[in-house]
């Protein structure tokens, strides 16, 4: 039976809010342009938050160079290079074993190591030392101070910045009294996004850190800006104070410097 004018209008309506409303679900947002950029913030991320098997994406092996995991590896992660412009969560670790640190400091040695004037530049680059060269390719790598484990109040003041990564296969080690990091240890690879929500975790253990909603970029695009370092990063006393798992409705203002 063929349908009044009206409603005939009033079905194809639904339909059409009903495409729309799938359309939006399936994340139509992933194909708008991205913003640019002109600052990134360096960051160090390991296995706590992206590995093989992780929760919430369980990555495979070749979606993050598992295969090719080396010390200097700088390749970017292949589901990231493939992905670019998606939408996507990651989980940031536990209190005391933390998955995202802040590069603080930028050590001299690091400038002098080359290919670069620049020691942020020449540890993204694995120079010597760094990850690369012939002799002792981890020598300046141990020791770093100032890395700073990312809990949920550092996390929340990345909202709306632009991430650069080297990507470690293990665990980035922190001391603490006083504060410093050992990034030896095989890597990944690079990855580069923009930090989108960042909420609490309450479905895995009672120590998990938010989770974080991020915008994959383009790595190389990333690496043509300025590279900053996230000077006021929250300093925590212990691997176990403070206990920040839920993030501040109201964070600090992030603060950014050119990394040296």
């Amino acid at each position: 039976m063929r349908l009044p004018s009206f409603m005939h209008f009033a079905a194809t309506m639904a339909m059409a809010s009903l495409l729309f409303a799938t359309a939006c679900d399936n994340g139509d947002d992933d194909n708008e342009p991205l913003p640019d950029i002109s600052t990134s913030v360096l960051l160090v991320i390991d296995e706590e938050s992206i590995d093989n098997g992780n929760e919430p994406n369980n990555f495979s092996q070749t979606d993050v160079n598992d295969q090719l995991a080396e010390v200097g590896v700088r390749t970017p992660l292949k589901y990231f290079r493939d992905n670019v412009g998606k939408t996507i969560d990651l989980y940031t670790g536990q209190v005391g074993d933390e998955g995202w640190h802040a590069l603080k400091v930028i050590p001299d040695s690091w400038k002098n190591a080359g290919p670069t004037s620049n020691g942020a530049r020449n540890f993204l680059q694995a120079g010597p030392g760094l990850g690369g060269g012939s002799d002792d390719r981890e020598v300046l790598l141990d020791k770093i101070p100032d890395v700073t484990p990312l809990r949920a109040a550092g996390l929340t003041m990345l909202k709306g910045q632009t991430i650069l990564a080297v990507v470690y296969d293990g665990d980035v080690s922190i001391n603490y009294g006083p504060l410093n990091g050992n990034l030896q240890g095989a890597n990944l690879g690079l990855v580069a996004f923009d930090v989108l929500e960042v909420t609490e975790l309450t479905d895995a253990s009672s120590s998990s850190l938010p989770r974080v909603r991020v915008r994959i970029r383009d790595v190389d695009e990333t690496l043509a800006v300025v590279p900053h370092l996230f000077a006021n990063a929250p300093v925590p006393v212990s691997s176990s104070n403070p206990f920040d798992i839920q993030p501040p409705a109201s964070p600090q203002a992030i603060v950014l410097i050119p990394a040296p």
